[in-house]
């Protein structure tokens, strides 16, 4: 992990790494400039200001795959109703206090830059009162407003999360009568799925039921505001890279991390 020259808070970065998936089979062990894909994502972490990197899997083959890189690897269940679920799972293993910090850094992620997860990590140290925190980016054009599968976040001033909805929210009444048009206006931003989260947090969620608003939006967050947990949302100091979803978005990053200097990835 790097070493800090300012003043960062203790935490943990947790990778799931579900070796099932619909749309790429093994994602986690798809090869990328020659290694596993969750090996680069467990790199980028190691370049975060954790004291602790931990990749969370539910097979076997992933497990063997990253002890040769020196990971520390937890075995978790594979009944999980949501990532949120492992990630309390973990927590419990590894018999962190209630105070504890958790970044949960999706295995597929490869191009993540370190600083977003300092950043999350240090948003939730800085709110005593926030039981999440997360990252959100400014929105510029309709057709992305608009996009169900992609997540919009309002927030107060302090930061903290208003809602979050697949809708394009918050509804300009006057300009979206007719043809959409966005305006210049920091008031959309699109929610970046990283989180930080308090251990004890954790320990009662997966404990709650799901929500009516999570079930209609199929948004996990949503089930912590409904039961009254703040969520602070910071704007991403860094861009975020998008993640891979799909055999297009894999072909993407292999192009990406095969030259030498673009993510710093390879001497």
């Amino acid at each position: 992990m790097a070493s800090a020259d300012f003043a960062m808070p203790e935490f943990t970065v947790v990778v799931p790494a579900r070796y099932g998936s619909t749309r790429l089979p093994g994602k986690p062990l798809l090869e990328i400039a020659g290694e596993p894909m969750v090996a680069h994502v467990w790199r980028r972490a190691c370049l975060s200001h954790a004291s602790r990197v931990v990749v969370a899997t539910d097979d076997s083959r992933i497990r063997e795959a990253m002890l040769p890189y020196g990971a520390e690897v937890i075995m978790t269940r594979a009944d999980h109703p949501s990532g949120t679920d492992r990630l309390a799972e973990v927590a419990d293993i590894l018999a962190l206090t209630d105070d504890a910090l958790l970044v949960n850094v999706q295995g597929d992620e490869p191009l993540i830059p370190p600083a977003l997860i300092d950043q999350v990590a240090l948003r939730l140290a800085d709110d005593p009162e926030a039981s999440i925190a997360t990252l959100a980016e400014p929105i510029n054009d309709v057709d992305t407003l608009f996009n169900p599968n992609v997540v919009k976040v309002v927030r107060t001033l302090q930061g903290r999360a208003l809602y979050f909805s697949r809708a394009p929210i918050p509804w300009d009444r006057e300009h979206f009568k007719q043809a959409p048009t966005l305006l210049a206006t920091d008031a959309w931003l699109r929610h970046i799925g990283l989180y930080a989260y308090r251990a004890g947090f954790l320990a009662a969620y997966q404990d709650w039921p799901a929500s009516s608003l999570e079930q209609l939006e199929q948004l996990e967050q949503l089930r912590a505001l409904q039961n009254g947990h703040v969520i602070q949302v910071a704007l991403a100091c860094e861009i975020n890279p998008a993640g891979v979803d799909t055999a297009e978005d894999l072909e993407r990053v292999r192009a990406l991390l095969t030259q030498p200097d673009t993510y710093g990835e390879h001497p």
